[in-house]
């Protein structure tokens, strides 16, 4: 059986060679393989990106969910923002095909999941020692951005010995979350992460103007999935920790894996393939993309700038897995310069806020030795920004993910408050139906936040 080859795609420039922040990013190049809409818009889809059919989707899409109380238009009179802003209701759509029914299914039931799981109170209590170990058996941030500026993820296989996963299953505890519910507490660990993802990673890289299409915000990762040096062995003993995670990210987190190269695979891991493809629907199964030993570095060169790759698959990026963050000058200058000798990745759960009238800021939150905590360890500097007309695509209010809870905390008809996630692996769900166009394109979780950022003190 042979593995997925990866799709003609077109090779992106980047312009983050700039003086950092400095001017508009350039047009993005298309494919020229192909003549369907998704491939003459990347982006067929996103906000800014919609045909008529799909935006005429989106407009019956919100009204249903209102009707169900599900969802709570912005407000003109009273200034509250929408309760799920546009990017995230898409994600629900794309991954449906545009197909309402079965977008308002998936998006119903990930809202009665969050509710029962009480999935934001999970974040902002999650305790930051058993966050730290959750992160060391998921993918972790770079710090650093694919060529489209989406977020770049490594996931290092060979790391998840027995030593290490008895040690994280050991750690499965009551003790460390105040969230209660069905989903089993190891698991609810990576969705801490999911969340550290759509709430802090995400909108940073939204509100980053140096990249193709600044008008459409980022809601997807890019990850590099590293098997070399794995047995059949661990690969078998790994496979109910990995199924688990991707079945559950799939039903509540669709459309925010844009692809995955999967790098160092072994001469048996067609038999592994076999076992892996069945957790996907085929949507997400085409975003995966197997790279053989003379692929690799020219494949990830045509996505991944040489400084923002890792030297261990080709680039020039000293970063490996199981360091912090290692953020790049642009996004370093946005959020404040680093500090003289500090290297320091504060460790955690984080979420950005936007006080009005103020510059959005990200809180560290969590718990530390059972007690809260909430403190300001950055502030967006959101004067350049402005000055390239990007700001108000990222940073959710209220320190809320940009999927978001009502504006005023209210339950909606016994469905959770909480908002929607933001992240996860692949469209799936029910079997798709026909949708509006097509549309099948989409767009992966970590760490926390530095005094790379400007320490403020509350």
């Amino acid at each position: 059986m042979s593995a997925p080859k990866l799709q003609t795609t077109p090779s992106y420039t980047s312009n983050r060679g700039a003086p950092p922040i400095s001017r508009q990013a350039s047009a993005m190049s298309t494919p020229i393989s192909r003549q369907t809409t998704a491939d003459r818009d990347p982006l067929n889809g996103h906000v800014g990106h919609l045909t008529e059919p799909q935006q005429r989707a989106l407009s019956d899409f919100k009204r249903t969910i209102a009707e169900q109380r599900l969802y709570v238009p912005a407000s003109e009179s009273t200034g509250e923002k929408s309760s799920h802003d546009d990017a995230t209701l898409l994600r629900f759509l794309r991954a449906r095909k545009f197909n309402i029914p079965g977008a308002l299914a998936q998006f119903k039931d990930t809202e009665q999941w969050r509710q029962t799981n009480q999935i934001d109170s999970l974040y902002e209590h999650f305790d930051v020692t058993s966050y730290e170990e959750a992160r060391k058996v998921y993918p972790q941030w770079t710090g650093r951005r694919d060529k489209r500026g989406i977020p770049i993820y490594v996931y290092v296989i060979s790391q998840l010995d027995n030593k290490n996963m008895a040690a994280y299953n050991k750690g499965a505890s009551s003790k460390w979350t105040q969230a209660k519910g069905s989903t089993p507490p190891k698991l609810l660990r990576l969705f801490a992460l999911y969340e550290n993802m759509l709430q802090f990673v995400l909108p940073l890289c939204t509100h980053l103007p140096d990249r193709p299409s600044p008008e459409a915000p980022i809601s997807s990762t890019c990850n590099i999935v590293d098997i070399s040096g794995v047995g059949l062995k661990q690969f078998w003993n790994l496979k109910s920790h990995m199924q688990d995670a991707s079945t559950l990210a799939t039903a509540h987190y669709p459309e925010t894996l844009d692809r995955i190269f999967v790098i160092g695979a072994p001469s048996f891991f067609p038999t592994v393939w076999s076992w892996i493809k069945k957790w996907f629907d085929p949507v997400t199964t085409s975003k995966i993309h197997i790279l053989g030993a003379g692929d690799a570095r020219r494949t990830l060169a045509n996505f991944i700038d040489p400084a923002d790759l890792p030297k261990k698959y080709g680039g020039e990026l000293d970063w490996d897995f199981g360091m912090t963050p290692i953020l790049d000058p642009n996004a370093r200058q946005a959020v404040g310069e680093l500090e003289k000798g500090s290297h320091h990745w504060v460790e955690g759960p984080v979420i950005w806020e936007l006080p009005p009238g103020q510059e959005p800021k990200a809180v560290a939150v969590g718990s530390v030795g059972g007690k809260d905590r909430r403190e300001v360890v950055a502030i967006m500097h959101t004067e350049e920004l402005q000055g390239n007309g990007v700001v108000g695509n990222g940073i959710p209010p209220n320190g809320m993910a940009s999927s978001g809870m009502p504006p005023n905390g209210a339950p909606l008809n016994g469905a959770p408050p909480n908002g929607m996630p933001v992240n996860g692996m692949g469209g799936g769900y029910p079997p798709d139906k026909p949708g509006v166009d097509g549309v099948d394109a989409a767009n992966g979780s970590q760490p926390a936040l530095s005094s790379q950022f400007q320490n403020v003190k509350i």
